[in-house]
C-alpha cells in the first residue's frame, strides 16, 4: 500500500513539491487520509497498532520517491514513542485518539543552540509553581516547527542532577509564551520545515508531564531506540530510489558505442551498490524487529543499524551521481537532491560519530 501510494500519488506531485520548497500540507492531508501519520498507534486508540517494523516500511517506501517525507513522519512517530514510553493513561486517550482521527499533529522538542548529540547538556529549564510547570528555553532544529499542534519538550527539572534531572512534556503550540523562531534553510530536504520553538515562561499543567519528574531522558532514549531504525529505513529507501535511477540511466547513456551499463568498471559500482543496499536493509529489519520484541541489545542494533544505512545512503547517492556523469550534478536530473537529502542523515539523531561511541560502548561492557 505504501509503495503504491508513493508510485500513485506521491510521485505525479513531485515536481510541484521540489518547485514550492515549503512544506506541503497537501502531502500532509494525504498521508493523514491514508493513515499513515498513526501506525504507531495502538488498536485501543483507534490505530493500527504497528510496531517499528510497520513504520520502516512506511519510511523505507516513501523514501524512495520523496525523502523529504521526513518531515511529516518524524514528529508524530517520535512523539507517539515518547507518549506510549511515559504518558498516563490520559495522555494517551487524548493526544493518540486525535492522532489517529488526524486532527493533530504532534512533534518533538529536544536540540538546543548548544545541545545536540549530547542531550544531558540541555539548559531549558522547567520550574515547578503549583500545579504547573513554568518553562524558559529555546529549542533548536525541532522538525515540523510552526506545523504541529503539540510539542514534547524536555526540560531541565534539576539541573544539578544531569540527565537525571530531565523531565518531558505535552506543550501546546497555541501556550502563551511559546512563539516559532527562525525557519532554516536547508541544504538538502527541500520541503522539510525545521525551526526553532522559543518557551518564554510557557505555563504546563504538572498532568502534561511524561513519566515521573527526572525520567525524561530515559524516555527520551527509550523512544529513540526505536526512531533510530526508521531513520536508517528511510535512508535505505532513499538510497534504493537514487540506486533506480542510476540504473536505468546506465543501460539508456550509450560511450564508445555501447550502453555504460555495459562497461565493467560501471557494472562493479552497480553491484556493490545493489550489496550494500541489501546489506543495510537487512540491518534494518533485523533491528526493528528487535525493537518490537524489546530484546536485550536493541540499543547497540539501533546504533549500528542508523549509522551503517546512512552512511550507506550518502555513499550510494554520490556513485548514483558519479554514473549520471556531469548530468548528475544537475538539477533537470533526480540524482543530485537524493545526494544532497542523504546528508542531514548522518547527522540527525545522534550524528554518526556519537553512534560509534554508543556500539564500542555496549562491547565493552
Amino acid at each position: 500500500m505504501v509503495r503504491r501510494l508513493a508510485r500513485e500519488k506521491i510521485a505525479p506531485m513531485l515536481p510541484e513539491l521540489k518547485k514550492m520548497d515549503s512544506f506541503s500540507h497537501e502531502l500532509l492531508d494525504l498521508l493523514n487520509k491514508n493513515g499513515i501519520l498513526a501506525v504507531l498507534v495502538p488498536e485501543e486508540f483507534g490505530g493500527p497498532g504497528g510496531g517499528v517494523v510497520s513504520s520502516c516500511i512506511v519510511a523505507e517506501g516513501l523514501g524512495q520517491v520523496y525523502p523529504a517525507v521526513l518531515g511529516i513522519l518524524a514528529g508524530p512517530y517520535l512523539t507517539t514513542e515518547l507518549i506510549l514510553a511515559g504518558g498516563t493513561k490520559e495522555i494517551k486517550e487524548k493526544y493518540l485518539t486525535e492522532l489517529a482521527e488526524g486532527k493533530i499533529q504532534l512533534a518533538s522538542s529536544l536540540t538546543e543552540p548548544e545541545a545536540g548529540s549530547d542531550a544531558a547538556a540541555i539548559r531549558t529549564r522547567a520550574i515547578k509553581d503549583g500545579d504547573y510547570y513554568v518553562i524558559n528555553g529555546v529549542k533548536q532544529f525541532t522538525t515540523g516547527g510552526g506545523i504541529a499542534d503539540f510539542y514534547c519538550v524536555f526540560a531541565k527539572t534539576d539541573p544539578e542532577k544531569g540527565y537525571e534531572g530531565i523531565s518531558a512534556f505535552i506543550v501546546g503550540a497555541d501556550s502563551d509564551g511559546l512563539t516559532i523562531g527562525k525557519k532554516e534553510d536547508m541544504m538538502g530536504m527541500r520541503g522539510m520545515q525545521t525551526t526553532q520553538v522559543i518557551y518564554e515562561d510557557v505555563r504546563v499543567p504538572k498532568g502534561n508531564m511524561l513519566g515521573p519528574e527526572g525520567r525524561g531522558f530515559y524516555i527520551a532514549m527509550e523512544g529513540f531506540d526505536h526512531s533510530r531504525p526508521f531513520v536508517g529505513a528511510l535512508a535505505v529507501g532513499l538510497a534504493q530510489g537514487a540506486f533506480d535511477h542510476a540504473v536505468r540511466y546506465a543501460k539508456e547513456r550509450v560511450t564508445f558505442g555501447k550502453p555504460i551499463a555495459q562497461h565493467q568498471a560501471i557494472q562493479f559500482m552497480l553491484a556493490d551498490m545493489a550489496t550494500q543496499i541489501e546489506t543495510a536493509r537487512a540491518l534494518i529489519y533485523k533491528t526493528a524487529v528487535m525493537c518490537d520484541t524489546k530484546a536485550k541489545d536493541t540499543p547497540k542494533f539501533a546504533s549500528m543499524s542508523k549509522y551503517f544505512a546512512t552512511d550507506m545512503a550518502m555513499k550510494i547517492t554520490t556513485d548514483a551521481v558519479q554514473i549520471f556523469g556531469g548530468y548528475g550534478y544537475m538539477k533537470d536530473y533526480p540524482v543530485e537532491s537524493f545526494m544532497r537529502d542523504a546528508k542531514i542523515m548522518q547527522i540527525l539523531d545522534g550524528t554518526n560519530q556519537i553512534h560509534r561511541m554508543v556500539v564500542a560502548a555496549n562491547i565493552l561492557a
